[in-house]
């Protein structure tokens, strides 16, 4: 400010007033007024020097240099976007996926996606089905720091498939469990089954609890009895044209007839399976996979009708066993009974459940954020 005020008083007098001066004087004033002109015009070129230094130093040099700085780091972000990231070390690179051996020298695939203390272990449903419906895990536990396992199991898409009966059974499959986890190093785990996967999820904690940090049972009755009579209960409530197709088919064991096939889907798997419409890409394409041979001899031809090898488990009993931390997860309008699921939660001494007031079978899509929340908090709490 002081500087400006300097200026405006020495500000010297233009070349035509000048001369007017000069011209009305005497010698001696003439004199005079030439040298203050001077002096003045001095001055000025001093001033403004001493101001154009000052404005660059505080203006105009802080901005050349903010532009300078700008300008290296832009050249360093574009040196390091053109540096390529490679590994340091000579191992072969696979996005994860490893094949894990299993007794009997058979392998089963399994994925690793994130990387991060807390670990998950999947366990999908069918039994047949595969991993593709956990595609939806990606976009919510790796985010929030969760590393997670993709594994199909002995018979599904990616793993070896033997077809051999024999094979087919709970406790196989349970130690088929164990044997992933020791292949994938994991300690300390969660493990989450969703369906079938939950039974699987159910025997390993009986199995092997000292392995598990957390339990999650996704959409699963502690036993097929009580999944079939909720699912006939269900069945009940259809129309009676509905009810007189379905009992039509199923007498004839036409279970394979398209007309059958569709009221099956249009009336209850669409209710119950997934209310979306149409279905997430995900389950369609592992509807797809899905292995129907291991299906029927464990399941029986649909979801309706269970008269596969499965139709006896029942573990209501040992439910108290189980005292790692557990949630059970469910829904209103599951093909699994909401009390069923509370009444497991109760009997479990370290367990809570949790039920979508508006998603189905498959509420990690129905029902989605609040599926996640409720996941979410449960592996990583406050």
């Amino acid at each position: 400010m002081t500087t400006h005020r300097l200026c405006a008083l020495q500000k010297p007098l233009s070349r035509d007033a000048t001369q007017l001066l000069v011209s009305n004087s005497s010698t001696e004033s003439k004199l005079k007024i030439l040298k203050t002109t001077r002096y003045r015009m001095q001055t000025s070129k001093r001033t403004r020097d001493i101001v154009t230094r000052r404005s660059f130093i505080g203006l105009g040099g802080g901005a050349i240099i903010a532009a300078a700085c700008a300008q290296a780091r832009g050249m360093s972000s574009a040196q390091n976007a053109d540096k390529l990231v490679l590994p340091k070390d000579t191992e072969v690179r696979t996005g994860g996926s490893r094949m894990i051996e299993i007794d009997g020298g058979y392998h089963v695939w399994t994925k690793k996606v994130g990387d991060a203390p807390i670990k998950v272990l999947l366990l999908h449903g069918g039994p047949g089905l595969d991993h593709t419906y956990f595609e939806c895990f990606e976009d919510f536990l790796p985010p929030n720091g969760i590393e997670f396992y993709y594994y199909d199991q002995l018979d599904s898409t990616n793993s070896d498939k033997p077809s051999d009966p024999r094979l087919w059974t709970v406790e196989r499959f349970c130690h088929e469990v164990e044997a992933v986890r020791k292949g994938l190093g994991l300690e300390e785990f969660y493990l989450l089954g969703h369906s079938w996967g939950g039974i699987l999820a159910t025997e390993y904690a009986l199995a092997y609890p000292q392995n598990l940090k957390g339990l999650i049972i996704s959409n699963m009755a502690a036993s097929i009895p009580s999944f079939e009579k909720h699912f006939n209960q269900l069945r009940a409530a259809l129309p009676e044209d509905v009810k007189k197709a379905l009992e039509k088919y199923e007498k004839s064991g036409q279970y394979e007839a398209p007309e059958y096939q569709k009221v099956v889907f249009d009336q209850l798997y669409r209710q119950y399976i997934c209310r979306l419409s149409p279905w997430p890409e995900p389950i369609t394409r592992d509807f797809r996979n899905w292995n129907q041979k291991i299906y029927s001899y464990m399941q029986g031809p649909n979801e309706l009708v269970c008269t596969g090898t499965l139709k006896d488990w029942d573990r209501w009993a040992d439910l108290p066993r189980i005292d790692v931390k557990t949630l059970v997860l469910g829904a209103k309008y599951d093909e699994m009974s909401p009390d069923d699921l509370r009444k497991m939660a109760d009997l479990m001494p370290n367990a809570r459940a949790w039920i979508s007031e508006k998603g189905s079978h498959f509420a990690m899509y129905d029902d989605q954020v609040a599926y996640f929340t409720e996941l979410l908090t449960f592996l990583k709490p406050a």
